[in-house]
C-alpha cells in the first residue's frame, strides 16, 4: 500500500502522544535545576520607582539593573513611517501593560519561585493607560513612548479613485466593524528551560517554539553571543497559532538568569499569565464603505483599518504585520479594480500583538464578507448568487488583483457552489419562508421558552426540513425564489415553532501561503524569509533519515514529511525517521508559520529525496549490473527491468560497510543529500475555501446554535487528507470561537477583565456543530508536486459566515450585528434596542 502523497496515513507522533510518552518543556529533567517565576506589574502604565528585594532573597531575584549588557528586543523595519519599540525582557524605567515582566525569581520548586516573587515590593507611579486604539490615534492621549509625537507604529496607504466609482454607483454601503482582543491558548502555553553545556561550551536553550533556529538568531542578537554559542532546542510542542512563532522575552531572561547563576532554570507559562500578559491579537476595526451596480456587482472598496497592536512590537514580525496584511488582504478572492485603503498600527497599554492563525484575514474576511450580505440585501438578492458573481472566475487564473497579489490557480465560484449544495441553500430558505410566528404574536420577545433541548444538526439535505426540530409538521408555505430576496423579506416576525429565528451565511476566502522572499522582503522585516533546506539521508540499516529546521507543533509535519520522502523514494513512512526542532542537528530554516511547512519544508524534502533517489539507482544498479536508466524504487527495493532487485539496505550496506563490492570510480557524494528549495514564483499559493452555516437565534435571549456548518475548501494537492481535514475542523473550531465567544476584556485603567477560563470563554463541544468538509484539488503551477499551505485556512472564515446566518436570521428584526464575538449580550442588546428605537435610516438596527 502506497504511503507517499494522498495517503490517509495515521499520524507517525501519535504513537507517543497517545501513549503519554512525549517529551514537553515541562518533561524535562536535569541535575540542579531550579524553577522561575516572574514578577508581573499589576499595572497598565506605570514607572517605576523602585523594586525592593528582602535581604535573604539575594541572588534569587534578578530585575533589569542586573541584566547589564542585553539588549533590549528591537525589531527594526525598513518601512518609512515605521517606529520601533525598545522591549526590555525585564522592565526598565516604566511599565507599559499588566503583565509586563519586571522581576525573574528562582528557587527549586515553582511554588517556591512564586512565593519569593510575592515579597518582591513594586513602587510605581500610576500613568494614564490608553486602551482604545480610535482614542489612541486623537491628539493629546497619552503616550505609550513617550519619544514619539503620537501612538502610531505605523501607517500604511493604498491609493485608488474611489470618488470616480462612487459617483456611478447605484448602491453604496457604509459599515463599522470591530473584532476582539483574544488569547491563542495552545494546550500547552510559553515554556522554556536554559542551561550550559559544559562540554561544547554553549547556551542550550529547550523552548517551546515554532522557529528554534530564529530564536537561536534572536538570542544571539540580544545576549551578545556568537550563535556558535548558542543551542535551540524544541521538544514536543503542545500548539502554537502563531503565539510561538516570536522572540519572547522570557526566553532571553531565563537565558540570561541560567548563565549567571550556572545552573538550569525552567519557566512554564500558566493559564492566567497566558490569560493577562497572552491577550495579544486579533483587535481591528474597520471603517468600510462598498459602492456596485444595481446587480450587486462590486465596483469600489474604500476602508480605513485600525488594529490595536499593543505596547511593543515583536521580534522579527513587528508590531506593523497584522495591519499590512490587513490592507493588502481585505479584497480577498473578489475581482475588484478600485481600491482605496488606509491602515493604522497603534500603540495601546496592551500587550504587544502576535501573528496568530490567518493573521489578519479573519478580520478581513469578517468584513468583507459582511460587507458583501449588506450589498446582497441593498440589491434585494441572493447573497450566495452576489458572492459567487462578484468572486475571481476560474477563466482569469492565474491572476492579479488590485493589491498586486497573484493568484495562482482555482474556481473561486466553484466552492461557493459547493459549500451551497453542502448546506441545501434552497431547503433553508424554504424553511424560513414556513416558518410559523410564535403564540401571542409577531412582536412577542419573550416568545421562545427559557431553555430547551439542543436541537440536532440537518444530516442530509433532502431532509433538512423535518429533522431539526421533534415538533407536528405544518402545512407548508410557498418557497421564495432563491435568487431574490423578496419573499423573504415578508417573513416578518416568521419564527420556528420554539420561538427561534432561522438564518443561513456564507464566508469565501483567499489564503496567502508560503510567502517568499519578495513578500517579506517589502514589509521591511529585520529578517527575510527565503529558501527552506532539508536533509534526507539512506541510513546503513537501510532506513530513511529526513532533517528538516522547520518544525511540527501540532500539524503532522513529522508524517507529512516522511510522506513526501516517501513518494520519491518508494519506501514506507514506517521506515523513515524525521527530525525537526533541534539547531545543532537540522539545516538552517525560519520555522513553521505562514503555512509554509508543507510547501517550504515540503519541497526542499522532496528535492533531497528526488537527488538521493538517483544515488541510491546508480549505486544499485552496479550491485545489479544494468544502467541506472533501468532500475526502479518501490516498496524499499531497487529493482532492475528484468526482475532482479537489491533492498536499500544492501545499497546502504555496500555503500557504508563493503565499498570493495563498488567500482573504483564511485561517486564519492554518498548517500546523504541536503539541498534548498524555493517555489518558481516566490510570492505564495493561495488556498482558498467557502463556509456556510446554518443558526438558530432565540431573540429572547440572544443565545445562538450552529445547526449545520460545512466547508468547502481547496488548497491544491492533498498530502494526507486524514490530517488535512484534521486541521480544518481545527481551525474552524478556532474560528467559532472568534464568532461568537472568545474576548479579552480591559477596564478603563487597563486591568485584564478575563483573566480565568471563567471569564475567557472557550468553544466546546457542546458549542461546535457536526462539520462536514469537501474539497477541490487546483494544482498549484510554482510548487513541488502542486502544494499549498492549508494550516491557518479554516480559521478565516467562520466569523463571516457564522454572523452573516445570524444577520439573515435577525433580518425580520432589523437588526445587523457588526461586532465580534456576537455574544448573546451584544445580540440581545441590539435587539431591544431595535424594539425600543424602531430601524434606523436604513432599515437596520446595527450594533455600534
Amino acid at each position: 500500500m502506497s504511503t507517499g502523497i494522498g495517503a490517509r496515513v495515521p499520524r507517525k507522533e501519535d504513537a507517543r502522544h497517545l501513549a503519554g510518552k512525549a517529551r514537553f518543556v515541562g518533561d524535562l529533567s536535569f541535575p540542579r535545576l531550579w524553577e522561575v517565576a516572574f514578577v508581573r506589574s499589576p499595572l497598565a502604565h506605570a514607572r517605576i520607582r523602585s523594586i525592593t528585594v528582602p535581604e535573604r532573597h539575594a541572588g534569587r531575584v534578578f530585575t533589569a539593573q542586573d541584566m547589564e549588557g542585553v539588549q533590549p528586543i528591537r525589531a527594526e523595519s525598513s518601512l518609512p513611517t515605521y517606529k520601533p519599540s525598545d522591549y526590555p525582557p525585564l522592565a526598565r524605567g516604566k511599565v507599559r501593560f499588566a503583565g509586563e515582566c519586571v522581576a525573574l525569581c528562582i528557587a527549586p520548586t515553582r511554588a517556591e519561585a512564586e512565593d519569593v516573587a510575592e515579597e518582591v515590593i513594586l513602587d510605581l507611579e500610576a500613568l494614564p493607560a490608553v486602551i482604545d486604539s480610535l482614542a489612541a490615534r486623537r491628539p493629546g492621549a497619552p503616550r505609550v513612548h513617550e519619544e514619539w509625537g503620537d501612538n502610531l507604529f505605523l501607517t500604511t496607504s493604498v491609493d485608488g479613485d474611489f470618488e470616480s466609482a462612487r459617483k456611478r454607483a447605484a448602491v453604496v454601503v457604509e459599515r463599522e466593524y470591530r473584532t476582539a482582543r483574544q488569547c491563542m491558548v495552545p494546550l500547552e502555553g510559553k515554556a522554556v528551560l536554559a542551561r550550559h553545556d559544559e562540554r561544547k561550551g554553549q547556551l542550550v536553550v529547550y523552548t517551546s517554539t515554532q522557529v528554534p533556529h530564529l530564536i537561536r538568531t534572536g538570542l544571539s542578537q540580544f545576549l551578545g553571543l556568537d550563535q556558535a554559542d548558542v543551542r535551540v532546542i524544541a521538544p514536543d510542542v503542545g500548539g502554537g497559532f502563531g503565539y510561538k512563532c516570536v522572540l519572547q522575552p522570557e526566553e532571553i531572561s531565563v537565558s540570561w538568569a541560567a548563565m549567571r547563576t550556572g545552573r538550569p532554570l525552567r519557566w512554564v507559562e500558566d493559564r492566567r499569565e497566558h490569560l493577562t500578559a497572552g491577550a495579544n491579537t486579533r483587535q481591528h476595526h474597520y471603517r468600510l464603505t462598498a459602492c456596485a451596480d444595481e446587480h450587486g456587482r462590486l465596483l469600489a472598496v474604500d476602508a480605513e483599518i485600525t488594529v490595536d497592536v499593543g505596547a511593543y512590537s515583536v521580534w522579527p514580525f513587528t508590531a506593523c504585520l497584522e495591519a499590512s496584511q490587513a490592507g493588502g488582504n481585505l479584497p480577498g478572492p473578489y475581482a475588484l479594480d478600485v481600491y482605496r485603503c488606509k491602515t493604522y498600527s497603534v500603540a495601546t497599554n496592551k500587550p504587544g500583538f502576535t501573528p496568530y492563525r490567518g493573521v489578519a484575514r479573519p478580520g478581513v474576511c469578517f468584513a468583507m464578507e459582511l460587507t458583501i450580505d449588506a450589498i446582497a440585501r441593498a440589491v434585494g438578492r441572493e447573497p450566495a448568487d452576489v458572492r459567487a458573481e462578484n468572486l475571481v472566475p476560474a477563466g482569469a487564473m492565474p491572476y492579479t488583483n488590485v493589491t498586486g497579489k497573484h493568484y495562482d490557480s482555482g474556481d473561486y465560484p466553484a466552492s461557493v457552489a459547493g459549500a451551497r449544495r453542502m448546506i441545501g441553500l434552497d431547503a433553508v430558505r424554504a424553511r424560513q419562508g414556513r416558518s410559523l410566528p410564535p403564540p401571542g404574536g409577531a412582536d412577542r420577545l419573550d416568545a421562545a421558552p427559557a431553555c430547551r433541548s439542543r436541537s440536532r444538526p440537518f444530516p442530509e439535505p433532502a431532509a433538512r426540513l423535518d429533522t431539526t426540530h421533534a415538533h407536528q409538521d405544518h402545512a407548508e408555505r410557498p418557497a421564495p425564489d432563491s435568487r431574490r430576496l423578496d419573499a423573504v423579506s415578508a417573513r416578518q416576525g416568521a419564527r420556528e415553532p420554539d420561538g427561534r429565528l432561522i438564518g443561513i451565511g456564507f464566508s469565501t476566502f483567499t489564503e496567502q501561503t508560503a510567502h517568499g522572499t519578495r513578500v517579506f522582503g517589502a514589509w521591511g522585516l529585520p529578517l527575510v524569509p527565503g529558501y527552506e533546506q532539508a536533509t534526507v539521508k539512506l541510513a546503513p540499516s537501510g532506513t530513511v533519515e529526513v532533517r528538516s529546521g522547520n518544525h511540527s507543533f501540532g500539524q503532522g509535519l513529522e508524517t507529512t514529511l516522511a510522506q513526501i520522502a516517501s513518494e520519491q523514494l518508494g519506501i514506507g513512512v514506517d521506515r523513515i525517521r524525521v527530525t525537526m526542532g533541534d539547531t545543532g542537528e537540522t539545516p538552517y530554516s525560519t520555522g513553521a508559520y505562514a503555512s509554509r511547512g508543507m510547501v517550504m519544508a515540503g519541497g526542499a524534502v522532496s528535492k533531497a529525496a528526488e537527488s538521493l533517489a538517483g544515488r541510491i539507482r546508480k549505486h544499485a544498479a552496479h550491485l545489479l549490473q544494468t544502467g541506472a536508466d533501468r532500475v526502479s524504487l518501490a516498496g524499499g527495493q531497487a529493482n532492475a527491468a528484468g526482475g532482479a532487485s537489491v533492498s536499500f539496505e544492501d545499497v546502504a550496506r555496500a555503500w557504508y560497510l563493503r565499498p570493495d563490492q563498488l567500482p573504483d570510480d564511485v561517486d564519492t557524494q554518498g548517500l546523504e543529500v541536503t539541498e534548498g528549495y524555493k517555489p518558481e514564483v516566490d510570492t505564495g499559493v493561495f488556498t482558498y475555501a467557502t463556509h456556510a452555516a446554518v443558526v438558530a437565534v432565540d431573540p429572547a435571549t440572544g443565545s445562538v446554535e450552529i445547526l449545520d456548518y460545512v466547508l468547502f475548501e481547496d488548497c491544491g494537492r492533498r498530502v494526507n487528507p486524514m490530517i488535512l481535514e484534521g486541521q480544518s475542523y481545527g481551525g474552524a473550531a478556532q474560528g467559532i470561537g472568534t464568532a461568537l465567544f472568545e474576548e479579552s476584556l480591559y477596564d478603563e485603567n487597563g486591568q485584564p477583565l478575563t483573566s480565568t477560563f471563567a471569564d475567557y470563554v472557550l468553544p466546546g463541544p457542546a458549542e461546535l456543530p457536526a462539520m462536514r468538509i469537501e474539497h477541490l484539488e487546483s494544482l498549484s503551477p510554482y510548487t513541488r508536486h502542486g502544494i499549498k499551505g492549508i494550516g491557518e485556512g479554516a480559521a478565516i472564515a467562520p466569523a463571516g459566515a457564522v454572523v452573516n446566518a445570524i444577520n439573515d436570521a435577525l433580518r425580520p428584526l432589523n437588526v445587523e450585528i457588526n461586532e465580534i464575538p456576537a455574544t448573546p449580550r451584544r445580540i440581545l442588546a441590539a435587539i431591544l434596542e431595535a424594539k425600543a428605537s424602531g430601524a434606523n435610516e436604513d432599515g437596520r438596527r446595527r450594533t455600534p
